[in-house]
């Protein structure tokens, strides 16, 4: 009983003072859960300057103009931020209703039996504007129309015979001295015809048809009707004996198979077709509203390109504008919406849209 109770007076000397208790005794309180392990961390903190001249500081993100013109700023501790950390990834509640929408029209000009084709984004402007028979001294080509990039790294330059041939028909027909140099500036594509007169200069004649779906990049006002940045859908017809009733029956089919039941088309002019129309849709809250131009190749840009057999059907539509009309959107702005529950609303609309349309573009056939 003395040996016992030995023990016990000694457990519970080493319980009040465990920092002296040897391992054997503290690994014993262990395994009976007697006592619990637990890491702790000290940090001494010493002044590296006099006290006296530590002043209470706010910790701040960012600046605004009141601070600056109170003086504020100057009692104010930014806090450095290292740029190179990834943001935190927040999965969208429900998936995006434009990708999908975009992702729609492909499956739709694929089932129409049209082949996509893909091009730069950063393009050089024979491929632009010159190889579309638009004189070098268009407004269009002005920089208040056209984004102009400073870049310093390669260019592809068009092939040779290919740039003697478009500028001998520019100096013949527009009747000025026609400028290389020009030509070969790199601009963000303003239309994404510079990817399919880019096809149709590698095939030239045949029967076949392409398209092509990308963002387009122009200088405008934002405003609900227009943006900077946006998407077209390109696309041409190539056969001989095509006419421009074809042209309105190729547009009526690819309209009727987006859903877009009423379309019109207005006469227009455009340097680079012959006879031309513009394209109208009824949007339901906004009317009639514009949302692409056609019109058939004229002579003066397939023949440089070696097309002299066949005709030329060719259209550029405004998809930002169709996804508007099509799910009932009046302001461009909201197809890039970060809002979570517009997010929804929008989704719900394009589900809704797939529904009435009742199958995708692959039953479709021309």
């Amino acid at each position: 009983y003395r040996k016992i109770l030995s023990a016990v007076e000694e457990k519970q000397r080493y319980l009040s003072a465990l920092e002296g208790a040897p391992r054997d005794v503290l690994q014993e309180f262990a395994r009976r859960r007697i006592v619990r392990r637990v890491e702790r961390t000290l940090i001494y903190v010493k002044a590296a300057v006099p006290p006296e001249s530590v002043r209470p500081a706010e910790v701040k993100t960012a600046i605004t103009s009141e601070d600056i013109a109170t003086g504020r700023w100057r009692t104010y501790l930014l806090k450095p931020f290292d740029l190179g950390v990834e943001p935190p990834e927040y999965p969208a509640p429900v998936p995006h209703f434009f990708n999908e929408f975009l992702d729609y029209v492909r499956e739709v000009m694929i089932g129409l039996g049209f082949e996509e084709v893909r091009g730069p984004v950063l393009e050089v402007e024979f491929w632009n504007f010159d190889a579309l028979f638009q004189a070098q001294d268009h407004p269009a080509r002005e920089v208040h129309d056209t984004f102009y990039i400073r870049w310093e790294g390669p260019i592809e330059a068009p092939p040779e015979h290919l740039l003697e041939a478009v500028g001998r028909v520019h100096e013949e027909k527009w009747r000025y001295k026609w400028s290389r140099e020009k030509a070969l500036n790199p601009v963000l594509r303003t239309q994404t015809t510079a990817v399919t007169i880019r096809a149709l200069a590698e095939r030239g004649d045949g029967e076949y048809k392409v398209f092509t779906i990308g963002r387009v990049f122009r200088p405008e006002k934002l405003d609900p009707k227009h943006s900077m940045e946006f998407h077209q859908l390109d696309g041409i017809v190539v056969g001989p004996g095509l006419t421009f009733k074809h042209l309105l029956g190729q547009l009526e089919q690819i309209a009727k198979a987006l859903g877009m039941t009423r379309v019109r088309f207005r006469p227009a002019y455009f340097p680079f077709t012959s006879p031309s129309v513009e394209v109208y849709a009824e949007h339901p809250k906004l009317g009639w509203v514009e949302f692409g131009g056609a019109g058939i190749f004229r002579p003066e840009v397939t023949e440089p390109l070696g097309v002299r057999k066949s005709r030329v059907l060719a259209w550029g539509w405004g998809l930002d504008r169709i996804a508007m009309i099509l799910l009932g959107i009046d302001d461009i702005r909201e197809l890039f919406t970060k809002d979570p529950e517009k997010l929804r609303e929008y989704y719900a609309r394009w589900v809704k849209y797939r529904s009435a349309t009742g199958s995708t573009g692959k039953s479709y056939t021309l």
